[in-house]
């Protein structure tokens, strides 16, 4: 399943995820507002809602009412611990065996990675 066909919230998680591991968005910082970014997305509030709820379930982010959501001190280094976990486990494994395929050199890949 490419990225495109995943659920939109699943999409907004990403791109919220991605937000917290670049330093966009650190622990302890407030996270947009439903209703704004439902509206920077065009995504329906309900939809942000339920990528906001899948951060929450995970202890990622806290709310405090009336005030807003945050991103729990700690969220960045437990979702860069699960993102990598994720990747390695069920990413890695088509990428490592497309390179193999392909005959690239690992140290080119790095080379590259790094440049």
């Amino acid at each position: 399943m490419t990225s495109d066909d995943r659920p939109v919230y699943l999409r907004l998680r990403d791109s919220i995820a991605a937000a917290i591991l670049d330093g966009k968005v650190r622990d302890g910082d407030a996270l947009p507002s439903v209703r704004s970014l439902a509206a920077e997305h065009g995504a329906n509030p309900l939809t942000v809602a339920k990528a906001y709820q899948t951060f929450q379930d995970e202890g990622l982010i806290l709310v405090r009412r009336g005030v807003g959501m945050f991103v729990a001190d700690g969220a960045t280094e437990k979702l860069r611990a699960a993102e990598r976990k994720d990747f390695l486990d069920h990413r890695w494994p088509a990428i490592a065996a497309q390179i193999r395929r392909l005959g690239l050199d690992t140290d080119d890949l790095v080379e590259r990675a790094l440049a």
